[in-house]
């Protein structure tokens, strides 16, 4: 009797990742046509991070670009790229500090990094969110994960202002209201 149950169960499984590839495979057609999905009825986040789907392209990080890695597949971890190995991170012990992709990656789920694009496969770059980042490094935030986390000091490098994000898809929709568009996280191409 079990057994009908767990071929049904993977029927169905397999069926629901057949569907979310085939919308995943129509967005990067659109995308690639340049399409810009600003005009899309939800702009927030065109793609999002995946280990389970890899994109179709992976782009180059250049300094000052936002980039995220997954945490055991639960939540998202946030930060900014400094140079070729090397990216700024608020650290769960509240310390601010520059780290190699290696130590970024380290205990975390797979070894991916992604980077938020905008359609044409360009890291999101503004203002002076670098030199902010830089100034950071060695400095204390009373940390939180709700409250005072990566993503809020991401976009306080961005921005300049303090606001509270509780999760990714808070940061996701600050970011595509400060670019004016779709925010696409494509998987960074980098040495390790």
């Amino acid at each position: 009797m079990a057994l009908p149950l767990i071929l049904l169960g993977s029927a169905l499984g397999a069926a629901l990742l057949a569907n979310e590839r085939e919308k995943r495979h129509q967005l990067e057609g659109k995308r690639l046509s340049g399409i810009n999905p600003s005009s899309m009825k939800d702009k927030t986040i065109g793609l999002h991070p995946s280990l389970w789907q890899a994109g179709h392209k992976q782009v180059k990080p250049k300094p000052g670009a936002i980039i995220c890695c997954f945490v055991y597949g639960v939540i998202e971890h946030t930060g900014i790229w400094l140079d070729d190995n090397t990216l700024i991170e608020l650290h769960g012990n509240g310390l601010i500090r520059a780290v190699s992709t290696r130590r970024f990656l380290a205990g975390r789920t797979g070894s991916k990094i992604f980077v938020a694009c905008n359609h044409t496969h360009q890291p999101l770059i503004d203002g002076e969110i670098l030199q902010r980042a830089e100034k950071a490094i060695f400095t204390y935030r009373e940390y939180d994960l709700f409250d005072n986390n990566c993503h809020r000091f991401v976009w306080s490098c961005l921005s300049g202002t303090e606001e509270s994000l509780p999760s990714f898809n808070d940061l996701n929709k600050k970011l595509s209201s400060y670019f004016e568009q779709s925010i696409y996280w494509d998987e960074a191409w980098f040495n390790l």
